[in-house]
């Protein structure tokens, strides 16, 4: 699987984890509809999830005017997934996976969502 798909399909479990409380591993089979997993995308889906106070605090603190609580569910899901990249996954560099959350904002959020994505990650790159 292509790192590009494990992110979508990360951003699908993260999501319906957000919104279903379901468990990582029954959110992946289900995205996966019984197709083999991927290693990229169960590290995101369990790294998210395990570091998601300390993503949520730095999320919080680059947040302007804004809460984390009423920003749009795909929008935090993507948001999360890069940063968890950017501070916790070394081999990939932190302007990949800025680029990479724009992408999925493009295709997964609304016409505002890559620029908004792109100003709170550029502001938390510059305080890591």
């Amino acid at each position: 699987m292509k790192r590009r798909t494990a992110r979508e399909k990360a951003l699908q479990s993260l999501f319906q984890i957000d919104v279903t409380e379901n468990e990582p591993k029954e959110a992946i089979e289900n995205v996966l509809e019984e197709g083999p997993t991927d290693a990229f995308l169960e590290q995101l889906v369990y790294g998210v999830v395990e570091k998601k106070e300390e993503i949520d605090t730095l999320l919080r603190n680059n947040l302007e005017k804004w809460n984390l609580e009423r920003l749009a569910n795909v929008d935090r899901t993507i948001l999360r997934i890069a940063v968890y990249e950017m501070k916790y996954v070394d081999e990939i560099p932190v302007k990949v996976s800025i680029d990479e959350a724009i992408e999925l904002a493009k295709q997964f959020g609304d016409d505002s969502s890559s620029r908004f994505v792109n100003a709170i990650l550029s502001k938390i790159k510059d305080s890591l």
